[in-house]
């Protein structure tokens, strides 16, 4: 018997071990299985971050995407793309060939190994009911033995007593004649049962356990093997995606060796490139020699004619060339931003610089006077002041340098060209319908399109004046920008343009046709006022007081000058109200200031401040 329970331990620990060995590998699936959401994770990631830096439809980014550095940039973030599609097949292809798999075999191996101890517990319930039986046939052999050999002593005894009577003796000798025959009968049914068990005990530890034994190692070994298998389908998972990935990579320093910086300095060279040539020399003015000074100059002094104020004026006017002027206040009035709003081009014209080349027939002026006239005028500052917070241009772009001006007007006319394709288009086939119409009237009305036909050609005829206009527009451009060889000519042609041509841009104004403002003769006799008013009124004027606050309802991008880039949710000073032009002024701090779109910021204003 202790056979029986030394071979119980034994299935005891067979059981543990497959039991450890399914939990490994349930253990192994787990982990893919993580794996394969760490690699979804990790291509979600990847794809957001490619299309949180992907260009805005219809916005200025796309316009930054005609340089090399940035269409390269556009490239990494499509092969990052495509770098986060193969982690993608990654996961798909470990969660199909590893964790599918895997668990059905899993579920079955259970199966199996629950087959295999079954059989093994049966084999030995039976072997140990076999012994059983093999015990109790013994008992009885043994038992009647004993009965027998008292029956017999019995029958001896009772035959040796002379006063047992003769039927006494009889029944005795039957007893013990009864007894052997139980005993004989015993002993070949225990005889019977010995062999019967032990050829049981045979079969059972030479073919029934060493069966289910090997069917539980062959169980054991495929679990092993199959979580080997695994593991290299893991390993080739990876090395499958290498080269996609690898070809990822080689694009990402395709398009970084593609970077032409001199291509990309050539753009923002035609870019921002205005057409202007830089001016002349500055004339010397001689204040040493009074009597030589013009009577627009002697206007300029006091009453008394002492001359004290010239020296400083001179002095004020000397660092304050306005061409070339630091003040951040001057400089987001008299520079020509590239979008709008579009403050005023007389900075950028070197025809406003007084003292450049000039036609022979203009008596020379200083230049504090002529730009003091130019910025005292109240017309004018009104114009700039519009301009600046953000007002439209005007429809010819003469706000703007020559060349920028040009490269707008062509744009425009290419715009409107296409807009008269569109409609020639639609006009043609409403003809044809038309026509159809008319052979075959059981399809429609023919004359349900005259309608239709009429407006698309007076939209046509509309466009098509358009079109002359700007071409008429852009070839006055074109035909006023001279060649490069002829720097003399052409600031001569300009500042003579100055002073013949001129359109209205704002009230009281004059622009000449390259984009500079000028005045009327009449006007240059009347708007005079002393240097010391334009110092004091730009050079040493109190900031704004500040009439309430405003908090950034979205993020707003400064990119012209006189606005300021503001920030959602930032809280900032209000100085100055929406003028009805969709502009709020707002400051920052001392130094920062500008227009933002008031529909851009929820402003709370002090009512105090306001009353005032």
């Amino acid at each position: 018997y202790y056979f029986f329970d030394s071979l119980q331990d034994q299935f005891d620990n067979l059981e543990k071990h497959t039991q450890w060995g399914i939990d490994v590998l349930e253990k192994y699936i787990k982990f893919v299985k993580e794996r394969t959401e760490i690699e979804l994770s990790y291509a979600k990631q990847l794809r957001n971050l490619s299309k949180k830096y992907q260009p805005k439809k219809n916005s200025k980014e796309e316009e930054e995407y005609r340089y090399t550095s940035t269409r390269a940039f556009l490239a990494t973030l499509n092969e990052m793309n495509d770098y986060a599609g193969q982690h993608e097949v990654i996961s798909e292809n470990m969660t199909s060939l590893i964790t599918g798999e895997l668990t059905r075999y899993v579920q079955e191996l259970k199966q199996e190994r629950k087959s295999h101890f079954h059989d093994g517990r049966k084999a030995q319930q039976h072997i140990e009911t076999c012994w059983k039986q093999l015990e109790a046939s013994k008992r009885r052999f043994e038992r009647d033995c004993k009965e027998a050999d008292r029956a017999q002593q019995y029958f001896e005894k009772m035959d040796a007593d002379i006063n047992v009577t003769k039927a006494d003796v009889e029944k005795a000798r039957q007893q013990a004649q009864l007894r052997h025959q139980m005993a004989e009968d015993s002993k070949a049914e225990y005889s019977s049962t010995l062999q019967k068990f032990n050829s049981e005990q045979h079969d059972h530890y030479y073919t029934h356990i060493p069966n289910i034994f090997q069917k539980i190692q062959e169980m054991e070994e495929r679990r092993i093997v199959r979580i080997g298998e695994s593991m290299k389908t893991f390993a080739e998972v990876d090395r499958q995606v290498i080269p996609i990935i690898g070809k990822c990579l080689d694009e990402i320093t395709k398009a970084a060796e593609s970077i032409d910086h001199k291509n990309d300095s050539q753009l923002v060279i035609e870019a921002f490139k205005s057409g202007f040539e830089p001016p002349g020399d500055i004339d010397f003015e001689d204040f040493t020699q009074p009597m030589k000074r013009t009577v627009s100059e002697s206007s300029l002094s006091n009453s008394r004619g002492d001359g004290k104020s010239e020296p400083k004026f001179g002095g004020k006017s000397k660092g304050k060339l306005w061409p070339f002027i630091k003040k951040n206040k001057l400089m987001s009035l008299l520079t020509s931003p590239h979008q709008p709003p579009p403050p005023p081009p007389a900075s950028a014209s070197p025809s406003a610089v007084p003292n450049g080349p000039q036609s022979p027939k203009q008596q020379k002026e200083p230049l504090s006077h002529r730009f003091n006239e130019f910025m005292t005028s109240k017309p004018k500052i009104h114009c700039f002041r519009s301009l600046k917070r953000g007002g439209a241009g005007p429809e010819d772009f003469s706000n703007l340098p020559p060349e920028q001006r040009r490269k707008k007007l062509q744009q425009k006319v290419d715009e409107l060209n296409k807009d008269i394709q569109k409609e020639m288009d639609q006009r043609d086939a409403l003809t044809k319908m038309k026509d159809v119409y008319i052979k075959n009237p059981q399809m429609g009305d023919a004359a349900s399109v005259d309608h239709r036909l009429a407006e698309l050609g007076q939209n046509i005829e509309k466009l098509r004046l358009e079109v002359q206009k700007f071409e008429g527009w852009l070839a006055e451009v074109e035909g006023r920008l001279p060649a490069r060889t002829e720097p003399a000519r052409r600031q001569s042609g300009l500042y003579e343009a100055q002073n013949t041509s001129a359109v209205n841009s704002c009230a009281q104004d004059r622009e000449s046709p390259d984009g500079s403002y000028t005045e009327e003769q009449s006007q240059e006799t009347e708007m005079k006022v002393p240097a010391t008013d334009f110092d004091d009124e730009f050079d040493d004027e109190e900031p704004l007081p500040t009439i309430g606050t405003c908090k950034a309802l979205y993020t707003f991008e400064g990119q012209n000058e006189g606005t300021i880039s503001v920030a959602e949710g930032e809280m900032l000073y209000v100085i100055e109200e929406d003028k009805g032009d969709g502009w709020t002024r707002i400051r920052r701090n001392e130094d920062e200031e500008g227009y933002v779109p008031t529909s851009y910021v929820e402003v709370y204003l002090d009512k105090n401040a306001k009353g005032a």
